[in-house]
């Protein structure tokens, strides 16, 4: 039913290709003992993904994603439990057809926290913040030593070494103007990132659009999910995605955001520098979508985004 799948270009045309898709996965649904379960599927998202009933999610995979479905199988299974919010039940993962896989897990309580956002008063949205940091904290609290072959990088410094050596090519095909472009070699000479003292397990995306929140009792947050681009690594490489897409360049809570989760601000230049390097940055998107510096350069931006003011 599905076409196999060897490059994101072939994945982009399957993953708009609902009739294509639907099926399979009612197929799937099937040999699963889900048959004539309703599936929904969710609209977001750079891999198909459906609502099985009101309890599941089914998550598809193509075959060069392999070990990304394989990542987050394993880390479902070994986050149960050990986070103060819930992750996602594994409860069945394995091949499909044409080298698909597919990961079926627990539906998480709540609604979207990216949808639920405007709708939350100030000082609930102060406490979800909060709150997300307690569970940043706690996930990179875990002892990561038993995940780092599942999820690299081997080497935190070569892999910021070939981040780095990639970094202006990648935000070019990105679509960024030659202005950024011609910045980026030399702030990046000026930015040192030492190796970090502990490498942690990252969740790579920690955003809004992978937190769930209950709207009764004063906007509960409960859940967090995508585990499928987790890495082991330095830290402040989180927080690039925490600055970005959960306090979306709002210092106040960026600043809160360091308090609950108990580290003090990491310089602003550092978090820009692994914007850069992030595997999935894209800084034209960003420039687009967030409060633009009072220079068009990159120090201005480091601090516009990342600086963590009252």
């Amino acid at each position: 039913m599905l076409p196999s799948v060897d490059t994101n270009d072939e994945l982009q045309e399957v993953v708009g290709d609902e009739a294509l898709l639907r099926p399979a996965a009612q197929d799937l649904c099937g040999q699963l003992g889900l048959t004539g379960a309703r599936i929904v599927r969710f609209p977001e998202g750079s891999l198909p993904v459906y609502a099985v009933g009101d309890a599941l999610v089914l998550k598809l995979y193509p075959s060069f994603e392999a070990a990304e479905a394989v990542r987050e199988a394993r880390l479902l299974d070994l986050l149960r439990g050990k986070l103060p919010i819930t992750t996602p039940r594994l409860h069945s993962a394995g091949q499909y057809k044409s080298g698909w896989r597919y990961v079926l897990m627990s539906r998480l309580p709540g609604e979207d926290l990216n949808e639920a956002w405007p709708r939350i008063p100030r000082p609930d949205q102060e406490r979800v913040v909060a709150k997300a940091a307690e569970v940043l904290a706690a996930l990179h609290a875990l002892d990561a030593g038993p995940v780092t072959a599942l999820t690299g990088p081997p080497d935190w410094a070569g892999f910021v070494a070939a981040q780095r050596s990639a970094a202006v090519q990648h935000q070019r095909i990105a679509g960024l103007s030659a202005p950024w472009l011609e910045q980026i070699p030399d702030f990046l000479d000026s930015v040192p990132l030492p190796a970090p003292r502990r490498t942690v397990l990252l969740h790579t995306e920690f955003m809004r659009e992978h937190l769930t929140v209950d709207p009764g009792d004063g906007w509960r947050l409960t859940g967090l999910f995508d585990f499928e681009p987790a890495m082991v690594g330095d830290p402040a490489y989180d927080f690039v995605s925490v600055a970005l897409f959960l306090t979306r360049a709002d210092p106040a809570l960026l600043k809160l955001f360091y308090e609950a989760y108990g580290h003090p601000p990491f310089d602003p230049r550092v978090l820009m520098a692994y914007t850069l390097l992030h595997v999935y940055s894209d800084l034209h998107w960003y420039l687009r979508s967030l409060p633009a510096p009072p220079r068009q350069d990159l120090e201005a931006l480091a601090e516009t985004w990342f600086g963590a003011g009252g």
